[in-house]
């Protein structure tokens, strides 16, 4: 019957319950639907709604609607938390696909190819951003820095009828987005368009302000009824040698900063980048497009390297090359300039706090490498001048679980509190502008209450109940196409035959999807199948003798068996799926 026993005697008979057709009980355990958290959406630091968005899609045709309102609704559900659909289904390192459980099948959803597919459809079809309200409020807010932080701040306020002022230091919006990251993997357009959408709601950007320079922050402080902190990490590390303050030495972020700026800067013939984050893997991509070779020196081994690997790969296959366990110990310097590099050879030792080896010197094992720039993107960190009554300490700006510093009128999220991605500012901005909203508005604070469901694992998913179908790729052109031009976008954006062949992969985990299976696979007629698609199914439990059979064929493990007395519902062992029962 499905349960496994695990040397137990099975549960008697249970008051006031029937039995079955056939007239005898299996068990007392009863079905009903347990909606569980998708995967994805765990994984994802923004808890976007992958799931429905996917499934918006999927489900076009069934549900009689056209595929243009299919994409015009995903849009909607993504927009609800992150007004940079085509940004990040670019920059993102996509954890959420990490968790995806079709990656035991045939491979995880290219979910971020599908959310760049919607906000590139979006930006064509010139989709506004959704406002929640055409109420407006009184109360005025400030964002200092217009990154995706303080921009998703300022969306997330204006959609609720607040006026923002964004006050940026440099003379365009988007941050580390539009000066951190080449473009050839965020073309400045695309930027540029997703910015507009927030523009337009009525968000005003005062770029060429930096506060703290160029206006007091006092002065800011003052005159607004919150403020909102997003100033990012724009200030790239030293390497603590002499003579790196050599005119051909930069940091990661001053280098790209200045690319990115317009500016053509020579290289030279032979680049030195010291990292292996995200920073230096762009570095040294935008350093071959100049036409140097170049070569990264990385203190730690390929395992280690923080930098999103499919960057690294593509660095790998553009004639990057990439030195391992070399730490740089001196530079040397010739009319002025850094000539080269003495290195001290390492070994991994004991893990470190970040649960990476820590590197450890190799005595007397030393190597030098030439060079005519040097490029170190070890780590960066906030320009904190005339802000600095908001640092405390190594530990930058610090705040509570709702974004709020320690001035209770002041509120902060991004780079300034910890180095993290893109999706983490976003929703940290967010998070940031709900709770002004709530403050001023005298309310609690919404809770999403799906967040706090159980994850649908993958010992709920039935496997073999889906078809293999393989993962969906989006083309890229040939390295020496990509080299050719310095902004040429190397990644194409997936067709739509794809996006909509790639949501159908999707196995909609621990939500009904209405394929009929339990209701086909019930012979006592215990489960109600619904008129109309989509709707719920109902048990009617009078007729059921606990056989368990609805809850192990439920492909994507929306029904659990559960004790009606106790309400307990059965475990299941984690490797058959099947339910472990007990007398």
């Amino acid at each position: 019957m499905g349960l496994v026993k695990k040397d137990k005697k099975p549960l008697g008979k249970i008051r006031g319950t029937s039995t079955g057709a056939s007239g005898v009980e299996t068990s007392p355990l009863r079905p009903t639907h347990v909606p569980k958290l998708a995967p994805c959406r765990s994984g994802c630091p923004n808890g976007t709604k992958i799931r429905e968005i996917l499934l918006a899609i999927a489900q076009t045709e069934d549900r009689g609607r056209t595929y243009d309102e299919s994409y015009r609704l995903a849009f909607e559900i993504l927009a609800e938390r992150n007004p940079f659909p085509a940004v990040c289904g670019r920059v993102c390192p996509h954890p959420c696909e990490e968790n995806c459980n079709r990656q035991f099948k045939d491979g995880s959803l290219n979910i971020h190819g599908i959310e760049r597919f919607i906000g590139d459809y979006a930006l064509k079809h010139n989709f506004p951003l959704p406002k929640l309200t055409n109420e407006t409020y009184p109360e005025k807010i400030a964002v200092i820095g217009a990154g995706p932080a303080g921009l998703s701040c300022a969306y997330q306020l204006a959609r609720r009828g607040y006026r923002v002022t964004v006050f940026e230091a440099f003379s365009k919006p988007g941050g580390m987005l539009r000066y951190g990251i080449p473009k050839y993997r965020l073309p400045e357009d695309i930027l540029d368009k997703e910015i507009q959408r927030i523009v337009d709601l009525g968000v005003e950007i005062k770029c060429n302000t930096a506060v703290g320079r160029d206006i007091p922050y006092d002065t800011i402080r003052e005159a607004y009824d919150a403020v909102f902190v997003g100033i990012g990490a724009h200030k790239g590390k030293n390497l603590g040698l002499p003579g790196e303050d050599a005119p051909n030495v930069f940091t990661g972020t001053e280098f790209l900063n200045k690319v990115n700026s317009g500016q053509r800067i020579d290289v030279g013939r032979k680049v030195l980048v010291i990292g292996g984050g995200d920073t230096a893997i762009d570095a040294a991509r935008v350093s071959r497009r100049f036409g140097a070779d170049v070569t990264i020196l990385y203190r730690r081994t390929r395992k280690e390297m923080p930098a999103i690997e499919e960057e690294i790969v593509g660095a790998e296959e553009e004639g990057v090359n990439i030195v391992f366990l070399v730490a740089p110990k001196e530079l040397i310097l010739e009319d002025g300039k850094v000539k080269a590099v003495k290195c001290q050879k390492m070994q991994l030792g004991e893990p470190d706090e970040s649960g990476r080896r820590r590197p450890v010197p190799i005595e007397g094992a030393e190597e030098i490498y030439e060079c005519d720039t040097i490029i170190a993107a070890i780590s960066q960190e906030p320009d904190f001048y005339g802000l600095e009554y908001l640092r405390e300490g190594k530990d930058w700006i610090k705040v509570d679980e709702n974004f709020r510093t320690k001035d209770p009128k002041v509120y902060a999220g991004g780079d300034d509190l910890e180095l993290g991605l893109v999706t983490i500012a976003i929703y940290q901005g967010r998070m940031a502008a709900e709770t002004i909203h709530s403050t001023f508005r005298g309310i609690p604070i919404e809770k999403d209450p799906e967040l706090s469901y159980p994850i649908a694992t993958k010992d709920r998913i039935v496997f073999t109940y889906y078809a293999e179908k393989f993962r969906n790729e989006a083309l890229k052109l040939p390295p020496d196409e990509r080299l050719a031009e310095l902004e040429k976008e190397i990644t194409c954006t997936l067709t739509e035959e794809q996006v909509i062949d790639e949501a159908r992969r999707c196995m909609s985990c621990g939500s009904c999807f209405d394929c009929g299976t339990c209701w086909s696979i019930c012979q006592d007629q215990v489960i109600h199948k619904p008129v109309q698609r989509f709707q719920t199914y109902t048990f009617k439990l009078e007729l059921c003798k606990g056989c368990n059979k609805c809850a192990e064929a439920c492909p994507c493990g929306y029904i659990e068996m559960k004790d009606p007395f106790t309400g307990q519902f059965a475990p299941r062992d984690p490797e058959t799926g099947k339910v472990i029962y007990a007398g």
